[in-house]
């Protein structure tokens, strides 16, 4: 007769911990192998913009921005509201934020594109079905890592009081700063710190980022139609839908990675997404190399 062996508790203890551990490492290797871009430890700066659908569209806008504050807030990022336009009704008409910690651009580069919401509207009383549409441009931060000549001249550096919820005052001072640069329209404004010389140096270094965005557009776009290629996926693009009804599921279209826990998705977890995007981006890469 022999002895039923209970397991040992402290052994399988053990032998978990080192599972975990052991993917700890995995994770480690494999975000050291994918984000290896020249910018991907740089810290993120994303812009939000309703489309068209009024209340409709600047709430999903709003929706979006809480999402990527909630993915920052679970990575230990950091992230400053450097400028905020909020809506008539609800949401906001725009807004810019900056995400700080190494490998923020790397992992948010993905974020890019149109993102379309198909839910009940809470705003409509008849409790019909809308489709709602916001992008989201994200560029890397950039202090001295590159040399961009721009001259005071193309300028025009303007003041104004900072603004709170409701385009209420929060600042007595016009600390405040918006800076056109003329020569390629770009608009950048920062209300985020008290000083004025610190939003203008903030507002300075987005536009760099992107005036730097803009010339890689260029170049790339120019690099197309010298090898007639087409490309896959417009700036500006639908890169994922989220369904709150009839069912629930949030669908990449570049990977066809899905999630069905819509609002966990909501609530930032957004890795499975940033993972499947970053290796498909990584085999992309290397198949160009064969």
């Amino acid at each position: 007769m022999f002895l039923k062996e209970e397991p040992d508790a402290d052994f399988q203890l053990s032998a978990e911990s080192s599972i975990q551990e052991f993917k700890k490492d995995v994770n480690a290797f494999e975000n050291e192998l994918y984000l290896s871009g020249p910018y991907d430890h740089n810290n993120a700066i994303i812009d939000f913009h309703p489309g068209a659908g009024g209340t409709e569209a600047h709430d999903w806008a709003s929706m979006l921005l809480r999402m990527y504050q909630r993915f920052a807030d679970k990575h230990k990022f950091k992230v400053d509201v450097l400028d905020i336009l909020e809506g008539e009704e609800a949401g906001i008409k725009s807004a810019t934020i900056l995400i700080k910690g190494k490998d923020a651009f790397g992992m948010l580069k993905s974020e890019r594109g149109v993102h379309r919401l198909v839910r009940i509207s809470p705003f409509d009383a008849s409790g019909s079905r809308h489709t709602s549409f916001a992008s989201v441009n994200v560029m890397p931060e950039f202090n001295n890592e590159i040399k961009i000549d721009i001259k005071d001249s193309d300028l025009t550096v303007e003041t104004y009081r900072s603004q709170g919820a409701g385009g209420q005052n929060v600042n007595k001072t016009e600390s405040a700063v918006r800076i056109i640069h003329k020569p390629s329209g770009i608009v950048v404004t920062c209300q985020v710190e008290r000083s004025q010389i610190q939003n203008r140096e903030i507002a300075m270094n987005l536009l760099k980022s992107r005036l730097f965005q803009k010339m890689e557009q260029e170049r790339l776009e120019n690099l197309r139609k010298i090898n007639g290629v087409k490309k896959d996926i417009e700036w500006g693009s639908q890169i994922r839908s989220y369904v709150f009804c009839p069912y629930t599921l949030v669908k990449d279209h570049r990977t066809d990675y899905s999630e069905t826990e819509v609002a966990a998705v909501m609530d930032g977890n957004l890795d499975g997404f940033i993972q499947a995007y970053l290796q498909k981006e990584f085999k992309d890469g290397n198949k160009g190399q064969d």
